[in-house]
């Protein structure tokens, strides 16, 4: 039902839209992974018969990256914050809506808890569509990630301070927009999205 209902609420959208407000417009998933100082194991190439040791830290303090990602250009808005509050999300989204203002961004989330605003106002510049429960399958940026924590695997930092530097240095200096077109690419979503907009 929710494929089904994709086109028409993005048309519904375009015929609503104040062209005369808004220069572009775009396509974005958004979602948020914990990453903590518990070291993340995870599997690596050896030579045969070799069995791999890798150091492990078990630690408890975490923080969290949220992230919107485009699968039509490339662009992505990434926040990192210790935490997951409605509150919380609600800031992320104003500071997303200050980002390329006069772009209306079209949000595929999930429904989490926090996730809900109805207590808050969301920016104009922002619509968001949520998926249907037990299906992140329809949420690409969870295979962002993933493709993170390929490269998170199996490290120890001894400090959240360096964690978060690791994470901003990897976000600025290895996500580019080829990447990320790359990794949420879905031709549906994609296809349906340039249909209606005429990209």
């Amino acid at each position: 039902m929710f494929l089904k209902n994709f086109p028409i609420q993005l048309n519904q959208i375009r015929i609503s839209l104040n062209k005369d407000k808004y220069t572009s417009v775009n396509l974005y998933y958004q979602d948020e992974s914990r990453f903590g100082l518990i070291t993340h194991i995870g599997r690596c190439l050896t030579a045969k018969g070799v069995k791999p040791i890798v150091k492990y830290q078990h630690a408890f303090k975490n923080t969290y990256l949220y992230g919107s990602f485009s699968p039509i250009n490339g662009d992505s808005f990434v926040y990192e914050i210790e935490g997951r509050t409605s509150e919380i999300f609600h800031k992320y989204l104003v500071a997303f809506s200050m980002y390329k203002p006069e772009e209306f961004k079209i949000i595929i989330i999930d429904n989490a808890g926090f996730h809900s605003m109805k207590n808050f106002e969301i920016p104009e510049n922002i619509k968001l569509i949520r998926i249907p429960p037990y299906s992140p399958e329809l949420n690409a940026s969870e295979k962002i990630w993933a493709y993170i924590k390929q490269f998170y695997k199996n490290k120890v930092f001894h400090d959240l301070q360096k964690l978060k530097l690791w994470l901003h240095t990897f976000i600025k200096d290895e996500l580019n927009q080829a990447i990320i077109k790359s990794i949420t690419n879905n031709n549906f979503f994609n296809n349906t999205f340039i249909q209606c907009f005429e990209i």
